[in-house]
């Protein structure tokens, strides 16, 4: 029998709400690895990108920290695994992911890691020994030909090297951080106290990546020394991490596995939306070369076809066999 999900449409508006505010993460991120190369020069992308999560995530956690308060000195044993999981799924699949965009086409990036809209519905057929509903395998095709259509992918020149392979387990991962958060060992937990871990394990994932791929050893104080990372990080914790992160931890158990998977393929789809407009206001004020993207088809198309996905999925209702 699949548990009851009362709150199953209001979830559904929150996780897309989080999907929107995660989609402001690339164009800062990006922004920011720019700024960070004139304070620390002669560092490479994954250097950037691992300083990035470690600054971002441990912000993140001191606020939390503070948030907590008194009520941090309760934390339990289900709340520590718990935020240990997500943290171990979601730090290990960012640094797969940076990793493998330096050896792969970020389109093609961008479309792999929407691979867990099938990973997830595989592992309760496996699980179960029932296949996925017609619904999911229609909204997960739907999810994933959007994708591909939103991120420009040539199918005649897509092949499967260490970029590739990297980013596809990469999304293995999100999708067991993803399965981790419903566990229902963990109902009952504070929201804030395991977000808490969570940031903290994911700094201690990239910490050592960060170190590794440092030109110098003080280009991890310099790299964002200045105001403008300093705008960019605050803008990356405050929108990025702690509101859309709490939200979503309390949130994606309140639908099934499967539905989350489809709903959070729509953050592309606002990552599109928000780079039309988002990069030519950073680089007036943080004095970088980032242009405006332009409205094509593939946003049109794409967007629709993943937005059509979930459509398709709030009104057939649950899907079958998506829950434990």
């Amino acid at each position: 029998m699949n548990p009851p999900y009362p709150r199953r449409a209001t979830a559904a508006k929150v996780l897309v709400f989080c999907c929107a505010c995660w989609a402001f993460s690339f164009p800062a991120m990006k922004a920011l690895a720019m700024v960070g190369e004139r304070g620390a020069p002669g560092n490479g992308s994954v250097f950037f990108a691992a300083l990035c999560v470690v600054v971002r995530f441990a912000v993140a956690a001191i606020v939390v920290a503070v948030m907590c308060g008194r009520s941090l000195a309760g934390i339990t044993r289900r709340e520590i695994q718990q935020g240990a999981g997500l943290g171990f799924f979601g730090g290990l699949g960012l640094v797969l992911q940076m990793d493998g965009l330096a050896y792969t086409h970020a389109s093609t990036a961008a479309f792999l890691t929407q691979g867990y809209c099938l990973w997830i519905p595989l592992w309760f057929a496996l699980r179960k020994r029932k296949m996925p509903s017609l619904t999911v395998w229609v909204g997960s095709a739907l999810v994933l030909a959007g994708a591909a259509v939103l991120a420009g992918v040539d199918l005649k020149s897509f092949h499967l090297g260490r970029g590739e392979w990297e980013n596809l387990a990469g999304s293995m991962l999100f999708a067991g951080q993803i399965l981790w958060l419903e566990r229902p060992e963990f109902a009952g937990n504070d929201v804030k106290r395991f977000s808490l871990v969570m940031f903290a394990v994911m700094v201690a994932t990239c910490l050592p990546l960060a170190f590794a791929t440092a030109a110098r050893p003080s280009d991890l104080l310099t790299a964002y020394a200045s105001p403008a990372a300093a705008a960019l990080i605050a803008l990356l914790v405050a929108v990025c991490t702690l509101i859309s992160f709490l939200l979503a931890n309390r949130w994606q158990p309140e639908v099934p596995a499967t539905e989350a998977g489809l709903l959070y393929c729509t953050e592309p789809v606002f990552t599109s939306a928000v780079s039309l407009f988002l990069p030519g206001l950073i680089s007036r004020w943080a004095g970088v070369p980032y242009p405006d993207e332009q409205l094509s088809w593939n946003l049109a198309a794409g967007g629709g076809l993943i937005l059509a996905a979930n459509v398709w999925l709030q009104l057939r209702g649950r899907p079958a066999g998506s829950a434990t």
